[in-house]
Formats: structure tokens, C-alpha cells, sequence
């Protein structure tokens, strides 16, 4: 059953990514982690549906999504995203029913790429609204530059929680490194104690599920989604 939204509020994230809030129906449920399929309530788009995360919590009375802007030439992409930037209060979506494959199975490390962050903020919300810390959850998040990273100052502000971010294509950066490899996770995830969530594109989830299993991790314990 579809779901008409209305926009109550949109503000930047980064250069390219946007913070929208929007009215949410009564009867509307959903976990943190589930994303919706969307589509612009506009003649011409109704039909031109994509998926993305709630970013708010159940238990509020609004729903919010983090929404980054492609560009119509990126490979899979129409320009539905970046007339979603440019919405207005009072414009609206029509939105299917909440889906998703990552919930909350533990602490552990949550392995992102770019807009794959997304189904994580909820969770790590959720997370540390439940226990009050999120002490032995850690966060590896990768991004093309540094101006890319979604919520940075957020994150470094979640009581608990271990932030380690990586660009790949800033030499100068101290962030910047290749790509997310078997060193970086060695360093940071325990076989056998850590879930490991990853949430990205489908060559990264390949690659990261393939390194997680490089180190030890069991398959029990990797939780994965795609997300462009």
C-alpha cells in the first residue's frame, strides 16, 4: 500500500546529501535499519521508485530520511535524487512498505560506504537511546573525500561509539587509504565477538564479506545489504 508523505523540512548534510523531515501516518510502523521504496508524488515519477532509510526512531512523531543527490550520468541513477534535493516544504513522496534485511543483531562494527550509512544512523540511534553508550560498537565509514562524510561530527559525538573514517581519494588526507582492507578490519573486529554490519554497493559488500571471512569472522556473524 502506498503512502503519501509531505515535506515538513529539508537542510544540507554535506555538499550533496540532504537532512528531510516529513509528516508520518498513524498506522505507519517500521525497525530501525528499514528503508522504503520512494517515489515523487509529480507527474512523470510516480512510477520511478528507489529505496531509502528512515533516519528517525519509531517512537517519533516524524520521519527522516538522509538523502544524497547523484548526478543523472552516475551509472543507475535517473535524477530522481537530485530533484529530491531541490523539494520544498509542502511537496510530497509516495513511499511503499517498510523492508530491509539490517536490524540490530548486536554490538559489533558497522562497515559503510558513502550513502550505505544510512539503515546505521537509526540503528546506532536506537542503540544508544536503549543503553545509554555505545561502548563497544564501532563505526568504519568510507568516503571519496573528506567534504563526502555524512553526520562526521555526529558520530564523533555518540557517547561510546568508535569512529574510524577512510577516504579514498585524498592523498593529502590523514584519512585516506585505498580502500577498507583486511589490515583496517584486523584492527578493529574480533572474530567471534563482533557482528559485523556492512551497507554499501554491491562490489563493496563482495569485497568486505570476502575480507571479513579472511580474518575469521563466522558467516553467522556478517550482516549485509546493498544500498547504492
Amino acid at each position: 500500500m502506498s503512502r503519501k508523505l509531505v515535506l515538513r523540512s529539508i537542510e544540507p548534510v554535506t555538499h550533496d546529501t540532504h537532512h528531510l523531515v516529513f509528516d508520518r501516518p498513524e498506522d505507519f510502523a517500521f525497525e530501525p535499519g528499514q528503508a522504503v521504496d520512494m517515489a515523487l508524488d509529480r507527474d512523470g515519477w510516480r512510477d520511478e521508485r528507489h529505496p531509502f532509510t528512515m533516519t528517525s526512531l519509531p517512537g517519533e512523531k516524524t520521519l527522516e530520511f538522509v538523502i544524497k543527490s547523484y548526478p543523472e550520468s552516475a551509472e543507475g541513477h535517473t535524477g530522481m535524487t537530485r530533484r529530491i534535493g531541490r523539494m520544498s516544504p509542502g511537496d510530497a513522496v509516495l513511499v511503499e512498505e517498510p523492508w530491509g534485511a539490517i536490524r540490530d543483531e548486536g554490538d559489533g562494527v558497522f562497515i559503510a560506504g558513502g550513502a550505505g550509512i544510512t539503515p546505521f544512523i537509526a540503528i546506532l540511534k536506537a542503540k544508544l537511546e536503549k543503553a545509554g553508550t555505545l561502548e563497544g560498537n564501532t563505526l568504519v565509514f568510507s568516503n571519496r573525500t573528506e567534504a563526502d562524510i555524512i553526520l562526521r561530527d555526529s558520530f564523533h559525538k555518540m557517547p561510546g561509539l568508535k569512529p574510524v573514517f577512510v577516504v579514498t581519494g585524498e592523498p593529502d588526507s590523514p584519512l585516506h587509504r585505498d580502500k577498507i582492507d583486511v589490515a583496517l578490519l584486523s584492527d578493529h573486529v574480533v572474530p567471534g565477538r563482533d557482528t559485523c554490519y556492512v551497507c554499501g554497493p554491491d562490489a563493496m559488500l563482495d569485497d568486505m564479506t570476502a575480507d571479513l571471512r579472511r580474518i575469521g569472522v563466522p558467516e553467522d556473524d556478517i550482516v549485509t545489504e546493498e544500498f547504492d
